[in-house]
């Protein structure tokens, strides 16, 4: 038998075993308890893909392959354990962007050794394929970079960024879009005009990546980093098409409708619609309350009053938020919640399905400190146990927790599902001061009468308390 008898027996096995690991693998991601071997099997799945196409090739240098695999390695141990928790989602957000911009780099490779060393042009086929891969990379590619930059508070600390006719703008550059894709695939009759409509076609879709996420303020990241991740998996999908390989086609696949129904997730979580997400400047409506607005009933107390309650506390609900992230206060929270228990109290986390800065920010973050899964409880399930419990500590959470949502018909988010923490016997906020959340919203949490703020960096005060809840 042939190499190449071989290779067509042994490569779509391959690719078979490979993408059944990436069905498995996503399927066990599913869940916390799971979702560590999820991930191993999905990697394992990427090894195998890699393998098969290296194998279904044939001959290739694999200098260029080695060096791209160390540094790629290299890079990827770095940031597993270098880079803080508070800041995954802007890593995830680069991810989505490498993701968008290799898949892009695939379609216009091909292009150019079609046209540039081959002296033709993409067949009809490939080139609309081609420039989807190239439009929805290079969107994804300039998007995810201004999603790190506004998760990273480098631009306007993530608040909306409405430029004058932006609509009209945008509606420009994708009527630009196209007629570059036309003209790179059924017009252009030469290696030079091709690559002129390449090069349109990039920085077209580079801009309208930029303008599309400019408008879109940082309450929203993570319906925006969900999204771009599903443009990414598109867009690996159309490469897919463009090389004929059928396992890119099947992975990029997944990833878009994964990305895109955990986008839908997130919306119904806000009660928006996808649309008004990207129309952008949510929280900058006229007459809308802002955060700076004075409050005129807000209760103090400290570590040692707030352990008093918790003595005699029967039920205790914490509910994390980005500034339990950003100080670094999960394993705090955890040991705060071993140390109620073991006095007999009944404790569970809240967990909102946008707190924080990314889809599932929060369970990642608890995950980190061993919190047991069973005591993770989603807004559905906890809500209507608020009414009856004695007491809930908001860690750092802000907007999911403002009555206003279902309160106040004039607030930008009104209507938002949010966890009903305001109906509990006793609430502790933790919180540095009383500057809005991203919403840019006063939060009427603050000024009921069964709240009570505790100032300070969050895990600084739930140390206090444990040292008090101790000594009791």
């Amino acid at each position: 038998m042939t190499a190449e008898a071989v290779r067509g027996l042994v490569v779509p096995l391959i690719y078979l075993v490979s993408a059944t690991q990436f069905v498995f693998g996503l399927k066990r991601m599913a869940r916390v308890k799971t979702a560590r071997s999820g991930n191993h099997l999905a990697a394992f799945a990427m090894l195998l893909a890699v393998a098969g196409t290296l194998l279904e090739m044939g001959v290739v240098d694999y200098q260029w392959i080695i060096a791209g695999a160390v540094v790629g390695g290299l890079a990827g141990v770095v940031a597993a354990t270098r880079v803080q928790m508070t800041s995954m989602p802007e890593m995830v957000a680069l991810f989505n962007g490498f993701g968008g911009a290799a898949s892009a780099l695939v379609a216009l490779s091909v292009f150019w050794r079609g046209a540039v060393e081959l002296g033709i042009g993409p067949r009809p086929g490939d080139a609309v394929t081609g420039s989807l891969s190239i439009v929805i990379g290079g969107v994804t590619l300039a998007g995810s970079l201004i999603a790190f930059l506004k998760l990273q508070g480098k631009l306007r600390s993530g608040r909306p960024i409405l430029l004058p006719g932006r609509h009209v703008v945008n509606g420009l550059l994708i009527a630009g879009a196209l007629a570059s894709a036309t003209w790179f695939g059924f017009v252009a009759d030469s290696a030079q005009a091709s690559t002129f409509a390449a090069l349109a076609l990039v920085t077209v879709s580079l801009l309208l990546g930029v303008l599309l996420v400019l408008p879109i303020g940082g309450a929203d990241m993570p319906v925006v980093v969900s999204l771009l991740n599903s443009y990414s998996g598109v867009a690996a999908a159309a490469a897919g098409f463009v090389v004929g390989n059928p396992l890119l086609i099947i992975a990029g696949a997944m990833v878009g409708a994964a990305g895109l129904i955990l986008t839908r997730i997130m919306c119904v979580a806000m009660n928006r619609s996808l649309v008004n997400v990207l129309l952008g400047g949510f929280g900058q409506q006229e007459g809308a309350p802002k955060g700076d607005e004075e409050y005129e009933n807000v209760r103090a107390a400290g570590p040692e009053e707030a352990a008093m309650v918790l003595e005699t506390a029967e039920s205790v609900v914490i509910v994390p938020g980005y500034g339990l992230a950003v100080a670094q206060a999960q394993h705090a929270a955890r040991e705060l919640a071993n140390l109620l228990e073991r006095r007999g109290t009944k404790v569970r986390y809240a967990i909102h399905p946008v707190a924080g800065r990314m889809p599932g920010h929060m369970n990642v973050l608890l995950a980190e400190a061993d919190v047991p899964y069973e005591e993770l409880f989603e807004m559905d399930a906890i809500n209507p146990d608020f009414k009856h419990t004695d007491v809930v500590i908001v860690v750092g959470a802000n907007d999911v927790v403002n009555p206003a949502a279902t309160e106040d018909p004039s607030s930008p988010i009104y209507g938002m599902p949010i966890l009903n923490v305001h109906e509990a016997r006793t609430v502790f906020v933790i919180k540095r001061s009383l500057s809005p959340g991203y919403a840019g919203i006063k939060n009427t949490l603050f000024e009921r009468d069964n709240t009570m703020m505790i100032y300070g960096d969050a895990k600084h005060v739930l140390q206090e308390l444990i040292e008090e809840v101790a000594a009791l």
